[in-house]
């Protein structure tokens, strides 16, 4: 089976390749492609595989309009962190659609879903198949617990300004411009973040919409972040600006 994966974040795809080395060891990736330009290209040069797995927000817009440009017959698996787009994946030859991070078990489900259809599947079967099993939204979490001294505080989440990391530990500020360590990492922080909410804008800093009040152009394309109680600057690595911007926009 040789499959092809449309994902932009490295981390992502390497970690799609492993499950699937894991789960479907014959599966054979033919190429990882990171935007829709390169990924029509891709498929107006070439043979179609047998399957894609393709993320729906890439950095230069969303994976739907490769497939407005190129007519493309095999399933595709729609692997995102945001849940909106399902019904849209569902009439785009989607035979699933996974949320990040993707569990080896929901993979496993979605590779015998493609087992259980013909090589060249009925989409508007699997449409009103997948009707009544659309991916539950996922719970964010609402509030985190910190410690002062003997004392234990709760911080609601819409209270949060910004995570991030110093000194190999990780922090919140919040609204009030107070500084709360964590027991998380900021990788474990952003798995558990509304998407819509909060944008890891580089390896130190993950922000919220309500503290993006002050950007500004930077240099080599990039943008800096004002936020009111950190002196520190932040700045919106390179590679995730085009992400950012689409952020802000609504996701657009």
């Amino acid at each position: 089976m040789k499959v092809l994966i449309i994902e932009d974040e490295a981390r992502a795809a390497n970690r799609l390749v492993k499950l699937l080395e894991k789960i479907a060891p014959e599966a054979e990736v033919v190429d990882m492609l990171e935007s829709v330009r390169d990924s029509v290209k891709y498929l107006k040069t070439n043979s179609s595989p047998d399957l894609i797995f393709s993320d729906i927000q890439l950095a230069d817009g969303l994976s739907f309009e490769i497939y407005k440009q190129v007519e493309v017959e095999c399933p595709i698996i729609f692997t995102t962190a945001f849940d909106q787009y399902a019904i849209e994946a569902f009439n785009t030859n989607g035979i699933d659609y996974l949320l990040k991070p993707i569990e080896k078990d929901r993979l496993e489900q979605a590779l015998k879903k493609l087992e259980s259809l013909s090589v060249k599947p009925d989409m508007q079967a699997v449409i009103r198949m997948m009707a009544g099993n659309l991916p539950m939204a996922k719970k964010y979490k609402s509030r985190f617990m910190v410690k002062i001294g003997e004392q234990i505080k709760i911080i609601n989440t819409s209270d949060i300004k910004a995570f991030y990391s110093f000194d190999s530990a990780s922090f919140i500020l919040t609204q009030d411009k107070r500084n709360y360590i964590i027991d998380f990492t900021l990788d474990q922080v952003g798995e558990m973040l509304d998407p819509g909410e909060f944008f890891r804008v580089n390896r130190k800093f993950i922000v919220s919409l309500a503290a993006c009040g002050q950007i500004y152009a930077w240099s080599n394309s990039r943008l800096k972040i004002e936020v009111e109680g950190l002196d520190e600057e932040i700045v919106v690595a390179r590679e995730r600006v085009l992400k950012f911007k689409a952020w802000l926009d609504g996701g657009k």
